[in-house]
Protein backbone atom coordinates (compact mmCIF):
# COMPACT_ATOMS: atom_id res chain seq x y z
CA UNK A 1 0.00 0.00 0.00
CA UNK A 2 1.54 3.50 -0.91
CA UNK A 3 2.97 5.53 1.64
CA UNK A 4 1.38 8.55 0.75
CA UNK A 5 -2.62 7.16 0.85
CA UNK A 6 -1.63 5.55 4.61
CA UNK A 7 -0.45 9.18 5.07
CA UNK A 8 -3.68 10.46 4.48
CA UNK A 9 -5.57 7.53 5.99
CA UNK A 10 -3.94 8.82 9.10
CA UNK A 11 -5.08 12.37 8.87
CA UNK A 12 -8.30 11.04 8.00
CA UNK A 13 -8.24 9.62 11.50
CA UNK A 14 -6.45 12.44 13.34
CA UNK A 15 -8.43 15.34 12.01
CA UNK A 16 -12.14 14.38 11.13
CA UNK A 17 -11.84 10.70 13.52
CA UNK A 18 -10.93 12.22 16.81
CA UNK A 19 -11.05 15.67 15.32
CA UNK A 20 -8.22 16.44 17.43
CA UNK A 21 -8.19 19.87 19.00
CA UNK A 22 -4.72 21.91 19.47
CA UNK A 23 -3.14 21.45 23.08
CA UNK A 24 -5.09 17.62 23.61
CA UNK A 25 -3.80 14.40 24.63
CA UNK A 26 -4.29 11.58 22.74
CA UNK A 27 -4.12 7.98 23.86
CA UNK A 28 -4.19 5.33 21.67
CA UNK A 29 -4.78 1.44 21.80
CA UNK A 30 -2.83 -0.61 19.35
CA UNK A 31 -1.72 -4.10 18.79
CA UNK A 32 2.02 -4.88 18.79
CA UNK A 33 1.43 -6.13 15.36
CA UNK A 34 0.55 -2.52 13.94
CA UNK A 35 3.50 -0.70 14.94
CA UNK A 36 4.72 1.00 11.16
CA UNK A 37 0.94 1.95 10.91
CA UNK A 38 0.56 3.50 14.26
CA UNK A 39 3.73 5.69 13.75
CA UNK A 40 2.17 7.44 10.99
CA UNK A 41 -0.88 8.57 13.22
CA UNK A 42 1.54 9.63 16.33
CA UNK A 43 3.25 11.61 13.94
CA UNK A 44 0.12 12.91 12.51
CA UNK A 45 -1.13 13.82 16.23
CA UNK A 46 1.68 15.44 16.76
CA UNK A 47 1.51 17.38 13.35
CA UNK A 48 -1.94 18.79 14.36
CA UNK A 49 -0.87 19.87 17.37
CA UNK A 50 -1.61 17.30 20.06
CA UNK A 51 0.34 17.84 23.39
CA UNK A 52 1.16 14.37 23.87
CA UNK A 53 0.37 10.97 22.69
CA UNK A 54 0.24 7.78 25.05
CA UNK A 55 0.17 4.46 22.70
CA UNK A 56 -1.12 1.61 25.00
CA UNK A 57 0.47 -1.76 23.14
CA UNK A 58 -1.68 -5.00 23.36
CA UNK A 59 -0.65 -8.42 22.30
CA UNK A 60 -3.26 -10.87 21.67
CA UNK A 61 -0.69 -13.43 22.31
CA UNK A 62 -0.28 -12.82 25.88
CA UNK A 63 -3.77 -11.66 26.72
CA UNK A 64 -4.62 -15.43 24.97
CA UNK A 65 -1.69 -16.90 27.59
CA UNK A 66 -2.82 -14.87 30.63
CA UNK A 67 -6.53 -16.26 30.14
CA UNK A 68 -5.36 -19.60 29.64
CA UNK A 69 -2.45 -20.11 32.66
CA UNK A 70 -3.95 -16.94 34.78
CA UNK A 71 -6.19 -17.51 37.92
CA UNK A 72 -8.97 -15.68 36.98
CA UNK A 73 -9.50 -14.12 40.57
CA UNK A 74 -6.02 -12.19 40.30
CA UNK A 75 -6.62 -11.50 36.30
CA UNK A 76 -9.92 -10.13 37.97
CA UNK A 77 -8.32 -7.86 40.00
CA UNK A 78 -8.23 -3.65 39.50
CA UNK A 79 -4.78 -2.30 40.51
CA UNK A 80 -4.36 0.93 42.41
CA UNK A 81 -2.12 2.50 39.64
CA UNK A 82 -5.64 1.68 37.16
CA UNK A 83 -8.05 3.23 39.29
CA UNK A 84 -5.49 6.26 39.46
CA UNK A 85 -5.21 6.37 35.21
CA UNK A 86 -9.12 6.23 35.38
CA UNK A 87 -8.98 9.24 37.50
CA UNK A 88 -6.47 10.93 35.62
CA UNK A 89 -8.27 10.37 32.18
CA UNK A 90 -11.53 12.08 33.81
CA UNK A 91 -9.28 14.77 34.54
CA UNK A 92 -7.74 15.74 31.33
CA UNK A 93 -10.31 14.33 29.06
CA UNK A 94 -7.63 12.92 26.08
CA UNK A 95 -9.03 11.67 22.93
CA UNK A 96 -9.16 7.83 23.12
CA UNK A 97 -8.32 6.24 19.18
CA UNK A 98 -8.74 2.42 18.93
CA UNK A 99 -6.38 1.02 15.76
CA UNK A 100 -8.49 -2.48 15.10
CA UNK A 101 -6.42 -5.21 14.01
CA UNK A 102 -7.53 -8.17 16.18
CA UNK A 103 -7.55 -11.49 15.02
CA UNK A 104 -11.52 -13.11 15.00
CA UNK A 105 -10.05 -16.63 16.29
CA UNK A 106 -7.64 -15.08 18.62
CA UNK A 107 -9.24 -16.09 21.51
CA UNK A 108 -10.38 -19.77 19.91
CA UNK A 109 -10.87 -22.16 22.58
CA UNK A 110 -10.41 -20.04 25.72
CA UNK A 111 -12.60 -20.87 28.82
CA UNK A 112 -15.85 -18.43 27.87
CA UNK A 113 -17.06 -18.60 31.47
CA UNK A 114 -13.68 -17.73 32.75
CA UNK A 115 -13.52 -14.50 30.16
CA UNK A 116 -16.96 -13.21 30.91
CA UNK A 117 -16.07 -13.23 35.19
CA UNK A 118 -12.99 -11.18 34.66
CA UNK A 119 -14.63 -9.01 32.55
CA UNK A 120 -17.66 -8.83 34.62
CA UNK A 121 -15.41 -8.32 37.76
CA UNK A 122 -13.05 -5.56 36.01
CA UNK A 123 -15.99 -3.29 34.41
CA UNK A 124 -17.50 -3.72 37.60
CA UNK A 125 -15.05 -1.30 39.48
CA UNK A 126 -13.95 0.59 36.13
CA UNK A 127 -17.27 1.36 34.65
CA UNK A 128 -18.71 4.48 37.32
CA UNK A 129 -15.00 6.01 36.12
CA UNK A 130 -15.82 5.39 32.47
CA UNK A 131 -19.77 6.63 32.85
CA UNK A 132 -18.76 10.14 34.28
CA UNK A 133 -16.93 10.80 31.31
CA UNK A 134 -19.04 9.77 28.83
CA UNK A 135 -20.10 12.48 26.00
CA UNK A 136 -17.16 14.72 27.34
CA UNK A 137 -14.26 13.38 25.00
CA UNK A 138 -13.88 12.78 21.24
CA UNK A 139 -13.19 8.93 20.45
CA UNK A 140 -12.82 6.75 17.21
CA UNK A 141 -12.68 3.22 16.20
CA UNK A 142 -11.08 2.62 12.83
CA UNK A 143 -9.40 -0.88 11.00
CA UNK A 144 -5.79 -1.63 10.41
CA UNK A 145 -4.81 -4.61 8.88
CA UNK A 146 -3.16 -7.55 10.37
CA UNK A 147 -1.51 -10.46 8.66
CA UNK A 148 -4.13 -13.39 10.93
CA UNK A 149 -7.07 -11.10 10.40
CA UNK A 150 -6.47 -10.48 6.52
CA UNK A 151 -5.80 -14.25 6.59
CA UNK A 152 -9.33 -14.49 7.59
CA UNK A 153 -11.03 -12.59 5.09
CA UNK A 154 -8.67 -13.77 1.95
CA UNK A 155 -7.97 -17.63 3.66
CA UNK A 156 -6.50 -18.36 -0.37
CA UNK A 157 -3.99 -15.39 -0.53
CA UNK A 158 -0.09 -15.23 0.71
CA UNK A 159 0.22 -13.21 4.08
CA UNK A 160 1.69 -10.39 1.78
CA UNK A 161 -1.20 -10.26 -0.60
CA UNK A 162 -4.03 -10.71 2.26
CA UNK A 163 -2.60 -7.88 3.87
CA UNK A 164 -2.26 -5.93 0.73
CA UNK A 165 -6.10 -6.73 -0.47
CA UNK A 166 -7.18 -5.94 3.83
CA UNK A 167 -5.76 -2.84 3.02
CA UNK A 168 -8.10 -1.83 0.06
CA UNK A 169 -11.01 -2.81 1.46
CA UNK A 170 -10.67 -0.69 4.44
CA UNK A 171 -9.79 2.09 2.38
CA UNK A 172 -13.05 1.16 0.46
CA UNK A 173 -15.03 1.13 2.70
CA UNK A 174 -13.86 4.11 4.89
CA UNK A 175 -13.91 6.46 2.01
CA UNK A 176 -10.21 6.86 1.82
CA UNK A 177 -9.06 5.19 -1.46
CA UNK A 178 -8.85 8.32 -3.06
CA UNK A 179 -6.93 10.45 -0.66
CA UNK A 180 -10.27 12.80 -0.07
CA UNK A 181 -11.27 10.82 2.60
CA UNK A 182 -11.93 14.18 5.00
CA UNK A 183 -14.42 15.43 2.31
CA UNK A 184 -15.89 12.75 1.11
CA UNK A 185 -16.95 12.40 5.07
CA UNK A 186 -18.38 15.73 4.73
CA UNK A 187 -20.89 15.01 2.43
CA UNK A 188 -21.29 11.20 3.99
CA UNK A 189 -22.29 13.07 7.18
CA UNK A 190 -24.70 15.11 5.21
CA UNK A 191 -26.55 12.22 3.60
CA UNK A 192 -27.14 10.77 6.89
CA UNK A 193 -28.25 13.83 8.69
CA UNK A 194 -31.11 14.47 6.05
CA UNK A 195 -32.10 10.55 6.93
CA UNK A 196 -31.90 11.20 10.45
CA UNK A 197 -34.34 14.13 10.51
CA UNK A 198 -36.71 11.80 8.40
CA UNK A 199 -36.96 9.37 10.77
CA UNK A 200 -37.20 12.09 13.68
CA UNK A 201 -39.79 14.06 12.03
CA UNK A 202 -42.01 11.00 11.79
CA UNK A 203 -42.25 10.33 15.68
CA UNK A 204 -42.18 6.77 15.76
CA UNK A 205 -43.02 4.75 18.70
CA UNK A 206 -42.41 1.17 17.46
CA UNK A 207 -40.20 -0.97 14.81
CA UNK A 208 -41.65 -3.76 13.25
CA UNK A 209 -38.97 -5.82 11.51
CA UNK A 210 -39.85 -9.14 9.13
CA UNK A 211 -37.87 -11.31 6.72
CA UNK A 212 -38.46 -14.61 5.49
CA UNK A 213 -35.12 -16.33 7.71
CA UNK A 214 -37.62 -16.06 10.49
CA UNK A 215 -36.70 -12.80 12.11
CA UNK A 216 -40.27 -11.42 13.23
CA UNK A 217 -39.50 -8.72 16.07
CA UNK A 218 -41.60 -6.22 17.65
CA UNK A 219 -39.55 -3.34 19.42
CA UNK A 220 -40.50 -0.13 21.33
CA UNK A 221 -39.06 3.25 21.25
CA UNK A 222 -39.17 6.21 23.49
CA UNK A 223 -40.89 8.81 22.89
CA UNK A 224 -39.09 12.29 21.57
CA UNK A 225 -35.57 9.89 21.36
CA UNK A 226 -33.54 10.82 18.50
CA UNK A 227 -31.81 9.08 15.26
CA UNK A 228 -28.47 9.79 14.89
CA UNK A 229 -25.79 9.07 12.24
CA UNK A 230 -22.22 9.94 11.56
CA UNK A 231 -20.55 12.38 13.09
CA UNK A 232 -21.26 13.25 17.08
CA UNK A 233 -20.98 16.00 19.05
CA UNK A 234 -19.06 16.11 22.67
CA UNK A 235 -21.20 18.28 25.60
CA UNK A 236 -17.91 21.07 24.63
CA UNK A 237 -19.34 20.99 21.35
CA UNK A 238 -16.61 19.15 18.87
CA UNK A 239 -17.79 17.24 16.18
CA UNK A 240 -16.05 13.92 15.64
CA UNK A 241 -16.50 10.51 13.88
CA UNK A 242 -16.64 7.54 16.54
CA UNK A 243 -16.88 5.23 13.74
CA UNK A 244 -14.75 5.12 10.27
CA UNK A 245 -16.40 3.53 8.51
CA UNK A 246 -20.35 4.03 9.48
CA UNK A 247 -23.38 3.88 7.61
CA UNK A 248 -26.19 3.38 10.27
CA UNK A 249 -28.46 5.96 11.55
CA UNK A 250 -29.14 4.24 14.75
CA UNK A 251 -31.60 4.57 17.83
CA UNK A 252 -31.84 3.55 21.44
CA UNK A 253 -35.26 1.58 22.23
CA UNK A 254 -36.99 1.56 25.18
CA UNK A 255 -35.99 -0.77 27.64
CA UNK A 256 -38.70 -4.00 27.84
CA UNK A 257 -40.16 -2.88 24.63
CA UNK A 258 -39.46 -5.97 22.72
CA UNK A 259 -41.33 -8.83 21.64
CA UNK A 260 -40.66 -11.96 19.06
CA UNK A 261 -37.33 -13.62 17.90
CA UNK A 262 -34.80 -12.41 15.13
CA UNK A 263 -32.00 -14.04 12.96
CA UNK A 264 -28.32 -13.44 12.62
CA UNK A 265 -27.37 -12.89 9.36
CA UNK A 266 -23.14 -12.37 9.67
CA UNK A 267 -21.02 -14.16 12.38
CA UNK A 268 -20.48 -12.10 15.65
CA UNK A 269 -16.51 -11.86 16.78
CA UNK A 270 -17.18 -11.26 20.33
CA UNK A 271 -13.71 -11.58 22.87
CA UNK A 272 -11.77 -13.12 20.26
CA UNK A 273 -14.16 -15.63 19.43
CA UNK A 274 -16.82 -16.21 16.28
CA UNK A 275 -20.44 -16.78 17.11
CA UNK A 276 -22.24 -18.13 13.95
CA UNK A 277 -25.98 -18.59 12.91
CA UNK A 278 -27.78 -17.57 15.97
CA UNK A 279 -30.97 -16.28 16.96
CA UNK A 280 -31.80 -14.29 20.20
CA UNK A 281 -35.76 -14.80 21.26
CA UNK A 282 -36.85 -11.65 23.20
CA UNK A 283 -39.90 -11.57 25.90
CA UNK A 284 -40.71 -8.34 27.67
CA UNK A 285 -37.32 -6.89 26.42
CA UNK A 286 -35.43 -9.59 27.85
CA UNK A 287 -33.44 -12.14 25.45
CA UNK A 288 -34.64 -14.74 26.92
CA UNK A 289 -33.57 -17.85 24.46
CA UNK A 290 -30.64 -17.59 22.41
CA UNK A 291 -29.52 -20.35 19.88
CA UNK A 292 -26.15 -20.24 17.61
CA UNK A 293 -24.53 -23.00 15.53
CA UNK A 294 -21.12 -22.47 16.67
CA UNK A 295 -20.29 -20.33 19.51
CA UNK A 296 -22.84 -20.92 22.31
CA UNK A 297 -20.75 -20.41 25.04
CA UNK A 298 -19.90 -17.02 24.21
CA UNK A 299 -23.41 -16.15 23.15
CA UNK A 300 -25.05 -16.70 26.71
CA UNK A 301 -21.95 -15.00 28.41
CA UNK A 302 -22.90 -11.61 26.48
CA UNK A 303 -26.46 -11.85 28.52
CA UNK A 304 -24.87 -12.45 31.78
CA UNK A 305 -22.28 -9.48 31.85
CA UNK A 306 -24.86 -7.86 33.89
CA UNK A 307 -28.66 -7.14 34.51
CA UNK A 308 -28.79 -4.67 31.33
CA UNK A 309 -26.59 -7.08 29.02
CA UNK A 310 -29.66 -9.15 27.60
CA UNK A 311 -31.78 -5.87 27.29
CA UNK A 312 -31.49 -3.95 24.03
CA UNK A 313 -29.51 -0.62 23.22
CA UNK A 314 -29.79 -0.24 20.03
CA UNK A 315 -31.57 -0.20 16.79
CA UNK A 316 -29.53 0.41 13.29
CA UNK A 317 -30.99 0.94 10.18
CA UNK A 318 -27.95 -0.01 7.25
CA UNK A 319 -29.60 -0.10 3.79
CA UNK A 320 -28.16 -3.93 2.51
CA UNK A 321 -26.99 -2.09 -0.43
CA UNK A 322 -24.27 -0.51 1.36
CA UNK A 323 -20.70 0.02 0.24
CA UNK A 324 -19.33 -2.70 2.62
CA UNK A 325 -21.69 -5.11 1.58
CA UNK A 326 -21.36 -4.66 -2.19
CA UNK A 327 -17.69 -5.38 -1.28
CA UNK A 328 -19.08 -8.95 -0.97
CA UNK A 329 -16.98 -9.73 2.08
CA UNK A 330 -17.00 -10.82 5.48
CA UNK A 331 -14.81 -8.74 7.74
CA UNK A 332 -15.25 -10.87 11.12
CA UNK A 333 -14.97 -7.99 12.60
CA UNK A 334 -18.17 -6.00 14.36
CA UNK A 335 -16.92 -2.26 12.96
CA UNK A 336 -17.58 -3.16 9.58
CA UNK A 337 -19.37 -5.93 9.24
CA UNK A 338 -22.01 -4.17 11.79
CA UNK A 339 -22.20 -1.37 9.22
CA UNK A 340 -22.94 -3.83 5.86
CA UNK A 341 -26.30 -4.35 7.06
CA UNK A 342 -28.67 -3.28 10.06
CA UNK A 343 -27.87 -4.68 13.70
CA UNK A 344 -29.45 -4.28 17.22
CA UNK A 345 -27.43 -3.91 19.89
CA UNK A 346 -27.64 -6.13 23.25
CA UNK A 347 -26.83 -3.57 26.06
CA UNK A 348 -25.87 -0.32 27.08
CA UNK A 349 -28.37 2.02 24.85
CA UNK A 350 -27.21 5.97 24.49
CA UNK A 351 -27.66 8.46 26.63
CA UNK A 352 -27.24 11.42 24.22
CA UNK A 353 -30.10 10.65 22.00
CA UNK A 354 -32.37 11.69 24.58
CA UNK A 355 -33.88 15.04 24.19
CA UNK A 356 -31.00 17.83 26.49
CA UNK A 357 -30.08 14.68 28.04
CA UNK A 358 -27.34 17.22 29.38
CA UNK A 359 -30.00 18.64 31.48
CA UNK A 360 -30.61 15.11 33.50
CA UNK A 361 -28.18 12.66 35.37
CA UNK A 362 -27.61 9.43 33.90
CA UNK A 363 -29.66 7.68 36.57
CA UNK A 364 -33.02 10.12 35.28
CA UNK A 365 -32.45 9.39 31.18
CA UNK A 366 -31.74 5.85 32.38
CA UNK A 367 -35.18 5.75 34.13
CA UNK A 368 -36.94 7.16 31.00
CA UNK A 369 -36.25 4.11 29.31
CA UNK A 370 -32.83 3.74 27.70
CA UNK A 371 -30.98 0.80 28.69
CA UNK A 372 -28.17 0.85 31.22
CA UNK A 373 -25.05 -1.81 30.86
CA UNK A 374 -21.52 -2.24 31.22
CA UNK A 375 -21.82 -3.78 28.20
CA UNK A 376 -22.29 -3.03 24.10
CA UNK A 377 -22.76 -6.32 21.69
CA UNK A 378 -23.74 -5.41 18.28
CA UNK A 379 -24.93 -7.96 16.15
CA UNK A 380 -26.04 -8.30 12.43
CA UNK A 381 -29.71 -8.94 11.27
CA UNK A 382 -29.65 -7.24 7.33
CA UNK A 383 -30.86 -9.37 4.62
CA UNK A 384 -31.51 -8.77 1.18
CA UNK A 385 -35.41 -9.16 2.07
CA UNK A 386 -35.49 -7.96 5.57
CA UNK A 387 -38.83 -5.23 5.79
CA UNK A 388 -38.88 -2.63 8.85
CA UNK A 389 -42.80 -1.03 9.22
CA UNK A 390 -42.33 1.89 11.75
CA UNK A 391 -45.71 3.00 13.79
CA UNK A 392 -46.61 6.22 14.61
CA UNK A 393 -47.39 7.93 17.81
CA UNK A 394 -50.50 8.20 16.02
CA UNK A 395 -50.95 4.29 15.01
CA UNK A 396 -49.73 5.38 11.49
CA UNK A 397 -47.82 3.10 10.05
CA UNK A 398 -44.88 3.62 7.11
CA UNK A 399 -42.62 1.51 5.34
CA UNK A 400 -38.99 2.24 6.53
CA UNK A 401 -36.85 -0.35 4.85
CA UNK A 402 -38.05 -2.57 1.49
CA UNK A 403 -36.41 -5.90 0.80
CA UNK A 404 -33.16 -4.92 2.85
CA UNK A 405 -32.59 -1.15 1.60
CA UNK A 406 -34.46 2.78 2.50
CA UNK A 407 -38.07 3.22 1.52
CA UNK A 408 -37.58 6.41 0.82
Amino acid sequence: MKRTLLKKYAELIVISGIALQKGQTVVIRANVGIEDFTALVVEECYRQGAKKVIVEWGSEACARAAYKKGKKENLAEVYSYELEKEKWTNEVLPCFLWLDSDDPDAMKGINQAKMNFIMRKRMGVLYPFREQRENHYQWCIVGVPSPKWAKKVFPDLPKGKAVEKLWEAILKTSRAEDGNGIENWKKHDEDLKHRCDFLNSLRLKELRYSSTNGTNLTVGLIPGVKFLGGGEETLEGIFYQPNIPSEECFTSPMKGKAEGIVYSTKPLSYAGTLIKNFSVRFHEGKAVEVHAEEGQEALESILKMDEGSAYLGECALVPFDSPINNTGLLFYNTLFDENAACHLALGRGFTNLYPDFEKYSEEEIYGFGINKSMSHVDFMIGSHDLNIVGVKEDGKEIQIFRDGNWAF
